[in-house]
């Protein structure tokens, strides 16, 4: 038995990829082919657009797929959502889809945009905005370059983004955040409902999680003095409590622990000195919780 799998083509390809390997799923592809190769006979993969993919999973074609909550939500579909992989193009964070004008516009809210144009490819999400702002505007598809397209060709557009920075270098500037997404794991009703398909999907759902989770992480090693071990403890930020070994010199002990990356840089030289030596910090692929 396979479980179907599809897997976002485009711009989260790579970050896709990247995540599945540190997940231990190692897919190869060439540039002109939709099936990539993957290291687990139990599992087939193809790469379609993220916008296509809820449609497909709703449909049975895929048993499961990763894909954004806006092209969820977007599509109107009946899926289950397994598990929410917070990771983008560029970070692990979420997105957010906003409103945005030139910045030369008079448009200071979405109540502005009575009776103007607006293009977006998110078309139902940013009527139901409108809608719920009690806004009467037309909401045109874009295909692309939605970016350029204000002031001389609509208005306003709904477009989304990670940092801003190619919005600002458009000189537009954001009014309101339409919808915040992330990426998802999700599963068809029927596949679901499958008891192999499921604890397939679930262990999917687990690793990725873990990857995500060691994203920002890394394990600590030292040597330290049975004498120091108080004061060394009380400068780790331990996600549990450390790991104490005791070692052939009854005086020495070693300590293991895992903490957040953005923190090694400063403990470190806190660390030595306080007393430990042989100091490693290694990269983590999963951490579970």
């Amino acid at each position: 038995m396979k479980l179907k799998l599809g897997v976002p083509k485009g711009s989260l390809q790579e970050a896709t990829f990247s995540l599945l390997s540190k997940a231990g799923f190692h897919f190869s592809v060439s540039s002109r082919s939709y099936f990539p190769s993957i290291d687990d006979e139990e599992l087939e993969a193809m790469l379609i657009r993220a916008q296509e993919l809820p449609r497909y999973v709703e449909d049975g074609v895929f048993d499961a797929a990763l894909t954004g909550y806006d092209w969820i939500i977007e599509s109107g579909v009946d899926v289950v959502s397994v598990s929410d992989l917070i990771y983008s193009k560029q970070s692990m964070r979420k997105v957010k889809w906003v409103l945005a004008v030139h910045e030369s516009s008079s448009v200071k809210s979405v109540k502005d945009l009575e009776g103007k144009r607006v293009a977006t490819e998110i078309v139902n999400i940013t009527k139901n905005y409108l809608a719920k702002n009690k806004v009467s505007a037309q909401v045109e598809f874009s295909w692309g370059a939605t970016e350029v397209k204000t002031p001389d060709l609509v208005d306003a557009i709904v477009e989304v983004t990670e940092t801003g920075s190619s919005l600002r270098a458009n000189k537009l500037r954001i009014v309101d955040v339409v919808l915040e997404s992330n990426t998802k794991l999700i599963a068809n009703t029927k596949s679901w409902n499958d008891a192999w398909k499921r604890e397939k999907i679930e262990n999917l759902a687990m690793l990725l999680q873990g990857a995500i989770n060691a994203g920002s992480k890394v394990g600590l090693k030292m040597n330290l003095r049975k004498s120091d071990v108080d004061k060394v403890l009380q400068l780790i930020p331990a996600l549990r409590k450390p790991t104490i070994s005791h070692l052939a010199d009854e005086q020495w002990i070693a300590l293991e622990t895992i903490i957040d990356e953005e923190v090694v840089r400063k403990i470190i030289p806190q660390l030595k000195r306080a007393g430990a030596e042989g100091i490693i910090e290694y990269p983590l692929n999963k951490v579970i919780y």
